[in-house]
């Protein structure tokens, strides 16, 4: 498997990838898949100020994705991102999420970002498992904050530190 930068080329596999846990599933809280054209958007707005790396299997092929972005829009805000992984269904659990997240973190810590934040739709043992793994310490749950599918779904959040250095920090690149 091999990650690398995303490029708004790939908008069709990660929309394809996307598309049947909006469909399908309350992991995410969209409830209309985004076109590859809207998943173009994303990719180069996210690539602009924090990143979008996706997973390609051993011919090439795009089997997942993670990406950052702003945590919160207000300025003190700016040194911390919220981050997603995805994977093709059937991929949980192989390894993929943990090398995109490795890379992700690594790149969002060289631009100068110092905290990442996750939320996850509960129940989800493979993301649970997968942000400890990678660090992540809970922080907190929402409580029938969202609704999909006939049913309130909990959300709980992680935090993980991915630098340190002197205060105040410069400005993430």
């Amino acid at each position: 498997m091999k990650v690398r930068d995303a490029t708004e080329l790939d908008a069709d596999a990660c929309a394809a990838i996307y598309a049947p846990y909006v469909r399908d599933t309350a992991i995410t809280f969209e409830s209309d898949p985004p076109t590859p054209a809207e998943m173009a958007v994303r990719i180069a707005t996210a690539s602009k100020t924090h990143a979008w790396l996706v997973l390609e299997d051993d011919d090439g092929r795009i089997i997942g994705y993670a990406y950052g972005g702003p945590f919160k829009a207000r300025e003190a805000y700016r040194w911390s991102c919220e981050v997603s992984v995805y994977l093709e269904l059937g991929r949980r659990r192989s390894g993929g999420g943990r090398a995109l997240y490795t890379a992700l973190l690594q790149r969002l810590a060289q631009r100068g970002y110092r905290t990442v934040a996750a939320g996850m739709t509960l129940p989800n043992d493979a993301s649970v498992g997968l942000h400890k793994a990678m660090g992540f310490e809970p922080v907190g749950t929402y409580k029938r904050i969202g609704w999909k599918l006939g049913a309130w779904h909990d959300v709980a959040w992680v935090q993980r530190s991915i630098s340190t250095g002197d205060d105040p920090p410069a400005q993430p690149r």
